[in-house]
């Protein structure tokens, strides 16, 4: 009955946003909400839960900025829609303040999209913390344990524990190991995902069929496996976005700062001046405090408050490769804690392939960071050492850099004594700056940002932070086994290429992806794909649908090919040949969706195509000797 009534409600909202019907900016709290974080909460999670509210359109959010003026301020505007950008628009706006967030290209566009996947328990520190008597470090283990257990409650959907498994070719290793996770198991306490263990050569072999025997000489001992979090990054970066819009924040994709607006008794910043980059038309908004989360491009925005701005991040590239799903198997990782060179190597299944890295090196910062082929060939070598089946470079079917914004410790020498820790600053009145730090722990780092952006601007919010238990948009009542209603209630209506709609079958495989990656709101996936004849895949072999890219243009702010391809959709992430088959049909559907002409059909291909270039597959790699410096 339950399902019944939800699915006629989401029913509703789906046909009224379908003939366009018009929707409003949600509310801010009333005064009778107002109160305690708990009444707070209840209120907050009401709106973001309601199955028949929808994000505002994008033009009413460019609307609310407009909206802001010297009298009228927003309370905080974030600069950056990354995990912490969106993460600081979503804590600030459910503390009852008036928040804007604007970002430069599209939600987790930059490094948020290009992590490891791993929503890590911080078992590196542990070891830091005992050889080095650490208590410093100890307390990162503590902060990120309990991070990663809140991340994955917050988004069920969208994340998971993962196994990973550490191969031990001597005894000494396998005691090791095996300490070393117990004491994590220990440290972790109620936080633990599950109970870390030993196996044998033989039952490792059995859990990991590719995994070697023998390596350098050496023969498999055993290996000591422990768990960690995996999570679908972007799409958990879409949702923050989301559920921010949903609670009552403006949030913009595709605007760019491009000056701030300052008052000039005062020198303080008190606002920005914003350029639309898809319509070209540019605008300013004012707020009583700018929030810059602009990632490793956060030292640009400093600068345009000061020309003379000391740099703060320390760009490192990070490069990921992906493989066919017979490389690992699903539920279970594989990671060398050191390779030859002291660096850590990993391969894990993700989305129905293997996801393999990393390499950490200095780099330069760049809006399309491309990997080189010597960290390409770099991480296949890696791996080979630990595997009994021959790693190619011809079976690599995506590859792609990330850039980490380490925040700079004037003593270290490298990147990797650089600290992994964020911070927090406001080197110039009315800019605060958030950098560094990892996506486990974007939540922390988001509410430390908003606490010094209320003292900073002066700010009167109505509660404290209420993030540590707010689920996202898509998260409250979903479970593993919700996949099987969509199974069971909706057909895949497809069109063929003569226009004739022939019915398929909700099958397992599109209808666990649909519920992983939308929860609950997959039924209105499924309902566009049924009742719109939208359910074809995009590309032979994932479970990828055409609704989704109709779903997203209307509910996700997805505004360009790129868009869905990248972030809304992993496609391009996962297999580049793929992507570049799918492009003229997602183009098809968003421009039927967003109303665009032959000519802006054509320059998205181009966008896209180029996008995909550096994407570094086995079809469009670049082989060359040049060195990453």
């Amino acid at each position: 009955m339950a399902t019944a009534t939800r699915l006629s409600k989401l029913a509703v909202a789906a046909v009224a946003t379908a003939v366009g019907g018009s929707i409003l900016l949600q509310p801010s709290l009333s005064s009778n909400d107002r109160g305690t974080s708990g009444h707070a909460l209840d209120s907050y999670r009401n709106k973001i839960n309601d199955p028949t509210a929808v994000v505002p359109p994008r033009s009413v959010q460019e609307s609310a900025l407009i909206g802001a003026s010297p009298v009228n301020p927003l309370d905080i505007l974030v600069v950056g829609g990354g995990a912490t950008g969106c993460g600081v628009a979503l804590d600030a706006v459910t503390r009852g303040l008036r928040v804007g967030l604007v970002e430069r290209e599209d939600f987790s566009s930059g490094t948020s999209s290009r992590s490891t996947k791993l929503i890590h328990g911080g078992v590196r520190y542990l070891e830091k913390a005992v050889f080095n008597l650490d208590y410093k470090q100890l307390k990162l283990v503590f902060h990120a344990l309990e991070e990663r257990k809140q991340f994955i409650e917050n988004a069920p959907h969208l994340c998971h524990a993962l196994p990973c498994m550490t191969p031990c070719f001597d005894w000494f290793e396998v005691i090791y190991y095996w300490i070393g996770l117990k004491m994590y198991d220990l440290v972790a306490g109620r936080r633990l995902l599950h109970l870390s263990r030993y196996y044998s050569a033989q039952e490792s072999v059995e859990l990991f069929p590719t995994l070697a025997r023998n390596g350098g000489g050496r023969s498999l001992k055993g290996t000591v496996v422990y768990y960690d979090g995996q999570m679908n990054d972007s799409r958990v970066n879409v949702g923050l976005a989301c559920t921010a819009a949903l609670a009552g924040a403006a949030v913009l994709n595709h605007a760019e700062v491009v000056g701030f607006l300052k008052d000039d008794a005062s020198d303080r910043i008190i606002g920005a001046r914003i350029r639309d980059k898809l319509s070209g038309r540019e605008f300013d908004t004012y707020a009583k405090v700018i929030v810059n989360a602009a990632g490793p491009f956060c030292d640009s925005v400093r600068k345009m408050a000061d020309k003379e701005a000391v740099s703060m991040i320390c760009p490192s590239s990070g490069v990921h490769i992906v493989l066919p799903d017979y490389y690992s198997p699903e539920g279970m990782g594989l990671i060398v804690p050191k390779t030859k060179d002291g660096r850590v190597v990993f391969m894990l299944p993700w989305l129905g392939r293997t996801v393999a890295g990393t390499t950490d090196s200095n780099t330069g910062i760049t809006m399309l960071p491309e990997p080189h082929e010597d960290e390409i060939q770099f991480i296949l070598d890696a791996i080979s050492d630990y595997l009994n089946v021959k790693v190619r470079r011809t079976d690599v079917l995506s590859a792609w850099s990330g850039i980490r914004p380490l925040a700079i410790d004037p003593s270290a020498q490298n990147t990797e004594s650089i600290s992994r820790d964020h911070v927090v600053c406001e080197d110039y009145p009315g800019l605060v700056t958030i950098t560094g730090g990892k996506w486990t722990t974007y939540r922390s780092m988001a509410e430390d940002a908003v606490s010094a952006a209320i003292k900073s601007g002066k700010l009167k919010p109505t509660n404290e932070c209420v993030t540590d238990k707010l689920q996202l948009a898509g998260g409250d009542g979903w479970e593993p086994a919700y996949f099987t209603v969509l199974a069971q209630q909706y057909l895949r209506m497809k069109k063929t290429h003569n226009g004739k709609v022939v019915p398929g079958v909700m099958d397992t495989a599109a209808a666990r992806h649909l519920s992983q990656a939308y929860g609950v709101l997959a039924e209105r996936v499924a309902a566009i794909a049924q009742n719109e004849s939208l359910g074809k895949r995009l590309a032979h072999g994932y479970p990828f649908l055409e609704a989704e890219v109709a779903y997203c243009a209307r509910h996700e702010y997805c505004e360009s090919a790129v868009d869905f391809i990248a972030r809304r959709s992993r496609l391009a992430f996962l297999d580049t040949d793929a992507a570049n088959h799918a492009l003229p049909r997602v183009i098809e559907l968003l421009a039927a969706e967003h109303k665009w002409d032959r000519s802006r059909q054509k320059q998205e291909l181009e966008k896209a195509k180029k996008f995909l270039e550096t994407f570094k597959s086995s079809k469009n790699a670049q082989f060359h000797d040049g060195k990453h410096n």
